[in-house]
């Protein structure tokens, strides 16, 4: 104080003193102020300088990092009993707001879907799609991408008989890969795969591959590398830090793949285009170019009219450019295989875990079904084997912490105000594995889809494909594959582990990186007689 004192008796360092006081005073004002302004933000727990609270997170597991585990899959959200069900926490400076369980999760991707409908474009994401597409993109191009996606693909007998023919043909040629091991153990993961890409590849391009050509197999691998590599700790740490970037092989890894593989997708779409038949489209890429070439007539009757100006000012003519339609591609592929031929791995290798379950479904399959090829139809006749499927979904769990969303805007939630530009993770595992709305969250349980008479019911927390504005576009191509590949491969074969491999050494645990893989394992494929 006498210091102080003795500065004030100088008239310039008091004027200075009391400048800054009354600086400090108005910002504390302005702090408060806008603090009471934007309302209660999420609690959350307190944040170390520089690394936030990635010291709490396990960056291998960070789903099961935010849970508290009975077994791997066994999620009771940790920072959630302490901070309820929306809560932030910050991963390095960037602050991130987790949303748990079913209602919450629902309620912030339904009844909010303008809100959080954003996609959160992190380092990973744009080096990956820079933006185009429809996976990792924004705002008008991204509505268009998907809106144009969605009615071709429908078009293209997404969900449609057109898509069953095609499923049911692709499942003759896995049989074949199948049958190539005669009942000896082998990894599914290849030829499921190959067989999974099989369908979107049609339906995108026109016509299948063979899985003897180099070129579709490397691409599918590369492509399913690229999907477990970007969910590595490492890339979740680029994400954070982005000037990691040129220490990480794992960043190596996947430009190194996605050049490959773009310029395969290239080399196919101009293979496609010095085709192109605007009066017969063969598939998805065929309707884009009918319409690039629709939009560029347009774009040059309007250019050298009148209206110059918006073409000065940098307004975009068409989004439907080479950008788009390559990383459009490349999406469709990616989440087309990748997902789904997921999902059946996981299923495969849990009849080979639970045999009981096994049995059952094929009594059922054998006495309704028979001997003929299981169609889209029998769906509705196989109660037990639909609730086994959906079972899998939910315990497979492929996507657990969903894809990062963004705030569109400010948005007050549940009484919590979350900024604009805010990154949030609607967490999935939390809805597939809610206590409250599963009677066995942890355990392999069909029963949950089941009623008292042994009949389907479905269930409100069943969001494999997520849901809201972001949901995933493929979902009824999705579940007739798995039906129809899923019913045709148990009505064949038994899968049973290895010899020597006891039902107890099939891990559940899984592999993470952007979906949950199945851990590394093989299994029989007995002919049934």
């Amino acid at each position: 104080m006498a210091a102080v004192e003795s500065l004030l008796h100088f008239p310039i360092a008091g004027t200075l003193l009391g400048a800054f006081l009354l600086l400090l005073v108005l910002y504390r004002l302005l702090c408060d102020s806008k603090s009471q302004k934007e309302g209660k933000k999420p609690p959350g727990p307190k944040p170390l300088p520089l690394l936030g609270n990635l010291l709490i997170l396990d960056l291998t597991r960070p789903f099961d990092s935010l849970c508290e585990s009975v077994n791997v899959f066994v999620c009771v959200l940790q920072l959630s009993k302490t901070y309820g069900n929306i809560f932030q926490m910050f991963l390095g400076p960037k602050k991130v707001v987790v949303l748990v369980g079913h209602k919450t999760v629902k309620e912030a991707l339904v009844n909010y879907a303008d809100e959080f409908g954003e996609r959160d474009i992190t380092p990973g994401f744009k080096m990956l799609n820079d933006g185009h597409g429809i996976l990792f993109s924004n705002g008008e191009s991204w509505k268009e991408m998907r809106r144009f996606a969605l009615s071709n693909l429908r078009d293209f007998g997404m969900g449609k008989r057109g898509s069953e023919e095609k499923i049911i043909e692709e499942i003759q040629h896995l049989k074949g890969e199948f049958d190539k091991f005669e009942g000896k153990a082998f990894d599914t993961t290849q030829p499921v795969n190959y067989a999974v890409s099989n369908i979107i590849s049609s339906i995108v391009y026109g016509s299948r591959f063979e899985y003897t050509d180099p070129e579709f197999t490397e691409m599918v691998d590369r492509a399913n590398e690229n999907v477990r590599v970007a969910g590595s700790a490492s890339m979740m740490l680029y994400n954070i830090f982005p000037w990691l970037g040129p220490f990480l092989n794992s960043k190596r890894i996947i430009l190194r793949n996605l050049m490959k593989n773009r310029a395969e997708i290239v080399k196919l779409i101009t293979g496609l285009q010095e085709t192109l038949n605007p009066h017969e489209r063969r598939g998805f890429v065929d309707s884009f170019l009918i319409r690039k070439q629709s939009d560029e007539v347009w774009y040059f009757i309007f250019k050298i009219n009148i209206i110059t100006s918006l073409v000065q000012s940098g307004k975009k003519d068409s989004y439907f450019y080479h950008e788009n339609l390559l990383m459009t591609v490349g999406n469709l592929f990616v989440a087309g295989t990748d997902t789904t031929g997921t999902t059946l791995r996981w299923g495969l290798m849990l009849m080979a875990k639970y045999p009981h379950i096994q049995d059952r479904v094929q009594e059922e399959i054998d006495r309704i079904i028979g001997g003929r090829q299981p169609v889209v139809e029998d769906r509705k006749k196989l109660p037990y084997t639909d609730a086994v499927i959906h079972e899998t979904q939910r315990m497979a769990n492929i996507v657990p912490m969903n894809l990062p969303h963004i705030t569109s805007c400010d948005v007050t939630f549940n009484g919590y105000f979350i900024k604009k530009g805010t990154t949030v993770i609607p967490l999935l595992t939390s809805v597939l594995k809610d206590p409250s709305e599963w009677e066995k969250p942890n355990s392999f349980y069909p029963e949950h889809f089941l009623d008292e008479k042994g009949q389907f019911v479905k269930r409100d927390a069943f969001m494999p494909f997520s849901a809201g504005r972001r949901a995933c576009l493929g979902e009824s191509l999705a579940r007739m594959e798995l039906f129809l590949f899923f019913t045709s491969l148990l009505q064949t074969y038994r899968f049973t582990t290895p010899p020597g491999v006891s039902e107890d050494d099939l891990d559940l645990k899984g592999v993470v990186g952007v979906t949950l893989n199945p851990s590394p394992h093989k299994l029989c494929a007995i002919k049934r007689s």
